[in-house]
């Protein structure tokens, strides 16, 4: 086995799945972006969402240089990341009924706003019930998944239905279920994981949709620069004055 034998096989599986999204996916990701543009053009707010890992994808798209700042984190205590003691908390506190609903109660998020909803398996609690609540409160929902856990495991919601079920666009990451690409000699457990790197850049893609549709309307998209480049300050500070009152993470 050389030494970059599995690292090269990694980025042969995640260029795979990327191909497969861009080219399985492109009608849904123009859907999810022409949604956003609605919103932003009727003056409704973006919300995203991700428990344990797939916050991350969420929080890339936060206050992020070339992203939207109107997309917001929509965070549920104890489930951003693992920063939480323990670890198993986190994943624990994804299958407790009703706290998607209170957290969601409790957000600003309204009628004809946006949330995406991650979730590579789509069959906890939490995410599920995030995206059945938001719709009954007129929110549009994206949700972001792996659509072939629904076909391959069983729902830990107590309607016995996955994330994609409850979803105006849904985007799927075709991850495969257990979330690992590789296998080899010597190493019992299937690892390398690449939920993350295509879930990050079906979220971009969209947000590049989105854009592209703003544009198209005569828009111009609430685009954030980059600080550390020669007059970013002031164009975010502008950008943040505008459209202050769909922004929360800066209050």
């Amino acid at each position: 086995m050389g030494e970059n034998t599995l690292a090269g096989r990694f980025f042969d599986a995640a260029i795979g799945l990327l191909e497969r999204v861009r080219d399985e996916e492109s009608t849904h990701i123009a859907a999810a972006g022409a949604t956003i543009a609605d919103t932003v053009a009727a003056g409704g707010r973006l919300f995203a969402f991700g428990a344990g890992h797939s916050s991350l994808a969420a929080q890339d798209v936060v206050y992020r240089a070339g992203g939207l700042a109107l997309m917001n984190l929509l965070a549920v205590p104890g489930t951003v990341g693992v920063d939480v003691r323990p670890a198993t908390l986190g994943s624990a506190l994804e299958r407790v009924d009703g706290l998607a609903r209170a957290v969601l109660d409790a957000s600003p998020a309204r009628a004809g706003d946006v949330l995406i909803v991650i979730s590579l398996s789509g069959r906890n609690a939490l995410p599920v019930e995030m995206a059945l609540h938001a719709r009954t409160l007129g929110i549009k929902v994206i949700g972001v998944t792996s659509v072939a856990y629904a076909a391959r495991t069983r729902s830990c919601h107590s309607s016995g239905t996955f994330l994609k079920d409850h979803c105006d666009v849904v985007l799927d990451s075709k991850i495969g279920v257990g979330d690992a690409e590789l296998t080899a000699k010597g190493i019992e457990a299937p690892f390398a994981p690449a939920s993350t790197v295509v879930t990050s850049a079906l979220m971009q893609a969209t947000m590049a949709a989105a854009a592209g549709e703003l544009a198209e309307r005569g828009i111009e998209p609430p685009l954030l620069r980059s600080g550390n480049v020669d007059g970013g300050l002031e164009w975010n500070a502008r950008v943040m004055a505008e459209y202050g009152d769909r922004i929360f993470f800066q209050h």
